[in-house]
């Protein structure tokens, strides 16, 4: 990796959070804590977020920035998992950003505070369907106040990809079968297990008994032959869909941002057996300083108009439906965000898998690109 080239990217606010963690795991990096910028310190205010990188930009946390006098610091993680390891030896921050799928380690581990939902100044402009997503609130108290979303889904090559297998004929099998051997990719994860349960047919995909789990294993073996490659860091299927390489991929938004700003007629898809959905929100430390300017940074991040940016921007969704109002239909429609409430409809929401389970669907996955 070009480490040099990544800093700058970073430096340049416009990496994507996930974009940061897969560039931070080819480094062989973990956690950094890093201040978002230089600037006058200012008074009791002053509170850390901790999060994905990218959300240190002021269009972030403008409310905040205004009635502070700056923005607050930021620390960053590379997975949520070693960030529950540094809350749990002894780092307070302010307000976290986590999504939904940890929240119930997370409030286990005693690092969540509960929530005034009165305090939550854009509750009530939600999309109601994440208000209440598994996790956000628990024996009627909430911890978590929602904030952005994006998909995981099929990016494909529109001039190339036949019209059997794109647009309401998409199927995640693009990435499975053999119909354009040699030209697809997948992320390197195990959600390719839980994709192969959806092909199957199985509801549950993130609780496979063991006899389905093992009859996913054919359709993951067919999967590595028709591989060009797994990927890990998102700048190498923007490469290879851009040149045609590529005709297909696992992939993010931020990816469909990049590639239709340089003119490459790439469409992200909403498969037939349905699209996946990720959902993270904003949540505040038991031991933050402030406690009021906690509330003050939760509620800019909020925002329309931080949603507004967040979307223009980096192409992920906002939970706050006025964000959209602020963004032009235009817009909208090149990030394919025209209709925001049908996408969450169709979505697959990830969900929390028990520690046990998720470790067989982690060890078949790794077996299977190893050959095995």
């Amino acid at each position: 990796m070009d480490t040099r080239k990544f800093v700058e990217t970073w430096r340049s606010g416009t990496m994507s959070r996930r974009t940061f963690e897969g560039g931070l795991a080819a480094a062989g990096l973990g956690l950094v804590t890093v201040p978002a910028v230089r600037r006058p310190a200012h008074a009791a205010g002053e509170v850390t977020y901790f999060g994905w990188s990218g959300y240190e930009s002021e269009g972030f946390h403008t409310a905040y920035t205004e009635k502070y006098g700056g923005s607050p610091e930021a620390a960053f993680w590379a997975t949520e998992e070693e960030a529950l390891q540094k809350m749990r030896q002894g780092f307070t921050p302010d307000v976290m950003h986590p999504c939904t799928y940890t929240l119930h380690k997370w409030r286990d581990a005693g690092v969540l505070m509960a929530l005034d939902p009165d305090r939550l100044a854009w509750l009530p402009d939600m999309f109601e369907s994440l208000n209440d997503v598994a996790g956000a609130v628990h024996d009627g108290i909430r911890y978590f106040m929602p904030m952005d979303w994006g998909n995981s889904t099929v990016l494909y090559r529109s001039d190339i990809v036949a019209p059997e297998h794109a647009g309401e004929n998409l199927s995640w099998a693009i990435i499975y079968e053999d119909w354009y051997k040699g030209r697809v990719a997948t992320y390197d994860t195990e959600a390719n297990v839980q994709i192969a349960g959806l092909l199957l047919g199985y509801d549950d995909i993130f609780n496979l008994t063991d006899e389905q789990l093992l009859s996913t294993r054919p359709l993951l073996e067919k999967q590595r032959e028709n591989l060009r490659f797994y990927w890990g860091d998102v700048s190498e299927i923007d490469q290879a869909l851009a040149s045609g390489e590529l005709v297909a991929a696992y992939g993010w938004n931020d990816s469909y941002v990049r590639l239709r700003a340089q003119g490459v007629p790439i469409e992200l898809g909403i498969p037939k057996e349905g699209i996946f959905t990720w959902l993270c929100g904003l949540t505040i430390h038991p031991g933050t300083k402030d406690i009021d300017a906690a509330y003050d940074l939760v509620n800019a991040m909020t925002s329309p108009e931080a949603g507004a940016f967040e979307i223009e921007n980096f192409g992920f969704g906002h939970a706050n439906k006025k964000a959209f109002d602020l963004v032009s239909d235009d817009a909208l429609a090149d990030l394919g965000l025209s209709t925001p409430e049908a996408l969450l409809s169709n979505g697959i929401f990830f969900a929390a898998m028990d520690g046990q389970i998720e470790e067989k669907y982690i060890r078949l996955f790794d077996e299977v690109k190893a050959g095995f």
